[in-house]
């Protein structure tokens, strides 16, 4: 099981990257020859928005500079983009107000159920998807495999931080004084003979977890069961969502259950891709 879990996690990183996936990673994208002029007017935007000074743009798109400057024109005028006192380009108004707008109607349930139904497949495992709500996690998602047993979880429940995959992954994003702020106002409950109830303990796991880029749930929540979570990021990067894959520790170790953690991470880092994160 971990051996071919293993081999198809690495097997997703081979082969040529696609030209969004390079785009999203933050590299520069030029103008082709045959560019539109709607391609070439999003080329600007883009670069006018990750960029402040107009031989910046320039270089960052490959056009010249007659054309960029006349492109800039019209987002300038039209709002999206906006000119401050020392000639920096700053996102516009409407930009801003249309980014606003798209933020509101963000679905992290319909962006990550694709990616979800991906993991089950390829894990053979429950998968949760869970959002932060104060100093708990709620569950967004529960997609289920093929297995004939299902776990005593659902959409909507709540579940403590310090003792699951999920809520680990949203406190490796706390600095070392908001983690302790959250243990004094949340404590450290027992949940099983596994649970973290010490802030020492839980510090030096969530030390593990920043390293390694997620987090186990060794039977600390419920008895028997385990999984591994990886963070998803927003737009911003702040983790606010994290995913689990799920399982009996009768059916997997919890050297399997680690083993799974590319496939977690994998799909964590597309849903945070999806959700408008550049790395």
């Amino acid at each position: 099981m971990t051996t071919e879990i293993a081999a198809g996690a690495r097997g997703t990183t081979t082969g040529p990257v696609p030209a969004t996936s390079m785009a999203a990673a933050g590299e520069a994208v030029t103008a082709s020859p045959t560019a539109s002029a709607s391609e070439k007017t999003l080329l600007v935007l883009e670069a006018a928005l990750t960029h402040s000074r107009f031989t910046e743009v320039v270089e960052a798109t490959g056009l010249a500079k007659a054309t960029t400057h006349r492109i800039l024109g019209t987002l300038v005028d039209r709002r999206f983009v906006t000119v401050s006192a020392d000639g920096s380009y700053l996102p516009g108004p409407k930009i801003l107000s249309l980014a606003g707008r798209a933020l509101q109607r963000i679905d992290i349930s319909a962006i990550a159920r694709p990616f979800v139904d991906d993991l089950v497949e390829a894990s053979h495992c429950t998968i949760h998807l869970g959002v932060v709500n104060g100093d708990e996690i709620i569950y967004l998602i529960r997609a289920d495999s093929d297995k004939p047993y299902q776990m005593p979880s659902r959409v909507g429940l709540s579940i403590p931080m310090h003792s699951t995959g999920i809520g680990k992954v949203v406190l490796a994003g706390y600095t070392d004084d908001e983690l302790e702020r959250f243990v004094a106002r949340a404590g450290l409950p027992y949940r099983t003979e596994h649970t973290l109830t010490r802030l020492d303990a839980l510090r030096a796991e969530i030390a593990v977890v920043r390293q390694v880029g997620y987090a186990l749930d060794r039977e600390e929540n419920v008895p028997g069961l385990g999984c591994v979570a990886a963070p998803i990021r927003d737009h911003t990067g702040t983790v606010k969502y994290g995913v689990s894959v799920s399982t009996l520790t009768l059916e997997h170790t919890i050297e399997q259950i680690e083993a799974m953690a590319p496939l977690a991470v994998e799909t964590a880092n597309r849903i945070s891709t999806a959700l408008g994160y550049l790395p």
